[in-house]
């Protein structure tokens, strides 16, 4: 894994975990129960599955490699 893929993924995982702690604070502090508790957790369960998809198949080198050939057609 490259060093940008592994800052990437370390990164991408940091504020799923910082977004997951600041949604269920907010579903405490509020006292969302029952089905708006389940979507707050299958977001997250989504977000979650991307991040680990994209970390653990080439489809995050993928992505990177595209992203890198179109800013040097930018800034050469």
């Amino acid at each position: 894994m490259s060093d940008l893929m592994l800052k990437t993924t370390v990164a991408a995982r940091t504020r799923v975990s910082g977004w997951a702690d600041t949604t269920v604070r907010a579903m405490r502090r509020r006292g969302d129960r029952g089905q708006t508790a389940v979507e707050y957790l299958g977001i997250i369960a989504v977000v979650v599955a991307i991040v680990v998809l994209i970390a653990n198949t080439n489809l995050g080198q993928t992505i990177v490699d595209k992203l890198r050939t179109q800013i040097s057609r930018v800034a050469p």
